[in-house]
């Protein structure tokens, strides 16, 4: 996803070059918190509900009791509303021409951040060409898509992974969202669609919730203390759960897909990029395809995209090194 505002400035970052830790201090400054917000409410009792489900699904009654008990988890119907505003105004919209998606976001063509994007992989040259050797993925696409995703990897997402998706799976009916809507005309038609709407989308923060649950007992590391964007994308890579499920790697070898570092996460989008398609020879279209399934977003893709063949075009004039 595109992160242009947040950033983590919890001493989570990878170790840097001189000119990454030039990055992070400009990125620190335009940190932006996820806060909880409105008809608030705290305590294990309020979790009810989903501990009944995640317990029929497996997990240990104790686990979850710690977890929902923790004073972090407080339930905020806001969070479910935020998601599902937008839906909402683009639904009730009156028809007219969709206005046209940039063709590529300028601000990742910046030469201060091209500059730190190439350092980047000159520091990681030999890790690079060992996933491009392995996934076949080039150098310089993965260091784009690092850029983009998580300005390489300085900006996780500063919201809590599990309470953000704990609060979505959570909130499963129109009911709960209702007063947090940016609408309220809402005609009967419309109200049975976002209800339904809410509740699909209820069962895929649960779903997400699950798997990073899984993912968190996998790595060792209690799900409160996993940060992520808004909406439960982790790591450097931006994984949604299932993804970091189905694609993480053990890039480092430690026996561990941990994806806050740095050789797992770059491992683990060189793995996704190839089970999506990228292989030698792909063509322009090809190639955008596969950047495509990362983000679905023609605009994330060319800009990725761009970002890589001026990292490309900057090589051949610096050499590789």
């Amino acid at each position: 996803m595109f992160l242009w505002t947040d950033s983590d400035c919890s001493g989570r970052a990878p170790r840097m070059g001189r000119g990454l830790a030039a990055l992070a201090l400009f990125f620190c400054l335009l940190a932006a918190d996820v806060r909880a917000s409105g008809d608030q409410r705290s305590g294990y009792e309020v979790w009810t509900p989903l501990v009944e489900r995640l317990v029929a699904d497996g997990f240990a009654p104790g686990d979850l009791r710690r977890l929902f008990s923790d004073p972090v988890m407080v339930y905020d119907p806001q969070v479910m509303a935020r998601k599902m505003s937008p839906l909402l105004d683009a639904k009730l919209a009156p028809p007219e021409p969709k206005a046209a998606e940039p063709e590529v976001d300028a601000r990742y063509l910046n030469p201060i951040l091209l500059a730190g994007a190439y350092g980047y992989l000159r520091e990681n040259k030999d890790l690079l060409r060992r996933l491009r050797d392995r996934y076949g993925v080039p150098e310089e696409v993965l260091v784009a898509l690092l850029l983009v995703e998580t300005k390489l990897g300085l900006n996780t997402g500063t919201a809590k992974a599990a309470w953000a998706l704990a609060n979505m799976a959570l909130a499963r009916n129109l009911s709960d969202i209702e007063p947090y809507l940016s609408r309220s005309d809402l005609d009967p038609e419309i109200r049975v669609w976002l209800d339904e709407r809410t509740r699909q989308k209820s069962d895929w923060a649960y779903e997400e919730l699950e798997a990073l649950l899984r993912y968190a007992e996998a790595l060792g590391r209690d799900p409160l203390d996993i940060p992520g964007s808004a909406y439960g994308a982790i790591g450097q890579c931006q994984f949604m759960p299932t993804n970091a499920l189905a694609y993480g790697e053990d890039g480092d070898g430690d026996g561990r897909v941990d994806l806050f570092a740095k050789e797992d996460a770059l491992a683990s989008m060189a793995r996704f990029l190839k089970e999506h398609g990228w292989k030698d020879g792909l063509d322009e279209q090809g190639r955008f395809r596969v950047i495509y399934r990362y983000n679905h977003s023609a605009s994330y893709a060319r800009t990725v995209l761009a970002v890589a063949d001026s990292l490309t075009r900057i090589g051949r004039t610096f050499g590789a090194g």
